[in-house]
């Protein structure tokens, strides 16, 4: 094909333009605004929080997630080891240490019986963490209620980054709602984009009040500059927040045909023994940002990796699943607790995402599975 077939490219909706245009008829085109306003009070409202920030990354929003946790240099920090690094890095930011912890099978996520262990053998040392970072790997939520209930028995606070999840529901309650601070991402390839961007969410109104403060560099009440404490230009722009305002009008229909793709490659491949895809636990629902699955090459005849090369060659584009934190040169000093086996390690040896945005069109979707079957048929 002359087009290539992306992974997850943006989706504009129609009304973002509108609310760009406002910004510009205003002159608001800093990070101030009715446009970061009105996004951060939707956005707020759908996930049914109390307090919301616009940033300009989700990994912003990590960072000052962290500081309101109190996470200063030397404090451990139990992180989810199968995401991205842009979870972990905030870490060190803080010079602080991570610990990350295994994945669960039922969700890909961070495993409450790994998670478990890690306290317990903290607590024993005298270091339990001053957070625990949990993902929800591909817009499937984790174990929220077993990991909540393991940070409150522990007293450890709770972050979760739901920067792939924003849409998708654990037990009737949105994702990003659980722990004390929610992230999201809104990233270029994410579900709904501002370009860039990124917002933190909770129902603690002093520390959001103290995280706008530092996001704008911590300027004291003063007529002239005046800094007390360490600050960081971490706000949104107005002419971003814009294209959210515009994005988060379609969301749901983002969702539903995420959600219509992924069902479309389940029912044409998961009948192929060795090809099992990222479960979806019940009582929640993925807004399968990406479709993941893995592949027994034994069963299959193929490698994963093998697979994702030959779709590169007919203008596919798939990638492995997430290399685990913990196998990064970048983290490799740092403690890792494994379930029993090393389950992060499994799914990123075996892991594939394939091409799933909300604009795809059925041709292309057809195009992806056809030649996923040509390439096995020819093992």
């Amino acid at each position: 094909m002359s087009k290539r077939i992306l992974l997850s490219s943006p989706h504009m909706g129609g009304n973002e333009q509108k609310y760009i245009n406002d910004a510009f008829e205003q002159n608001w085109i800093a990070p101030l605004g009715e446009n970061v306003t009105e996004f951060e009070k939707t956005v707020r409202e759908y996930v049914q929080v109390d307090h919301s920030l616009a940033l300009g990354s989700g990994t912003f929003a990590i960072h000052l997630a962290l500081i309101e946790c109190g996470v200063t240099e030397g404090d451990i920090v139990f992180c989810s080891s199968l995401t991205f690094c842009a979870t972990s890095n905030p870490i060190l930011y803080q010079n602080a240490k991570p610990v990350f912890i295994d994945s669960d099978n039922d969700t890909w996520n961070m495993s409450p019986y790994a998670l478990r262990k890690a306290l317990e053998k903290y607590d024993e040392l005298g270091k339990l963490p001053k957070a625990v970072l949990v993902v929800n790997l591909y817009g499937q939520s984790a174990k929220m209620d077993e990991i909540k209930a393991l940070c409150e028995k522990f007293n450890v606070k709770l972050i979760e980054d739901a920067a792939e999840s924003l849409g998708s529901e654990y037990k009737g309650r949105k994702s990003g709602s659980f722990g004390d601070y929610g992230i999201f991402s809104f990233n270029g390839n994410k579900i709904i984009t501002t370009s860039g961007g990124g917002m933190l969410v909770s129902n603690n109104k002093e520390n959001v009040e103290h995280a706008l403060f530092l996001s704008t560099q911590a300027r004291d009440q003063a007529v002239h500059y005046q800094h007390s404490e360490l600050g960081y230009n971490y706000r949104l722009s107005n002419i971003s927040a814009g294209i959210g305002r515009g994005q988060m009008e379609v969301l749901e229909d983002r969702v539903d045909r995420r959600r219509e793709i992924f069902d479309t490659y389940y029912k044409e491949l998961d009948h192929i023994d060795g090809i099992n895809f990222q479960p979806e636990l019940s009582n929640t629902k993925s807004n399968r940002w990406l479709t993941a699955l893995t592949i027994d090459s034994e069963q299959v005849g193929i490698e994963s990796s093998e697979l994702i090369r030959q779709l590169q060659e007919n203008n596919i584009e798939a990638r492995p699943v997430w290399k685990p934190m913990h196998l990064q040169p970048l983290y490799e000093e740092y403690d890792y607790i494994a379930e029993n086996n090393d389950n992060a390690k499994a799914l990123f040896e075996n892991g594939v995402c394939l091409p799933s945005g909300s604009n795809m069109t059925d041709e292309e979707l057809n195009t992806v599975i056809s030649t996923i079957k040509s390439i096995i048929g020819n093992k």
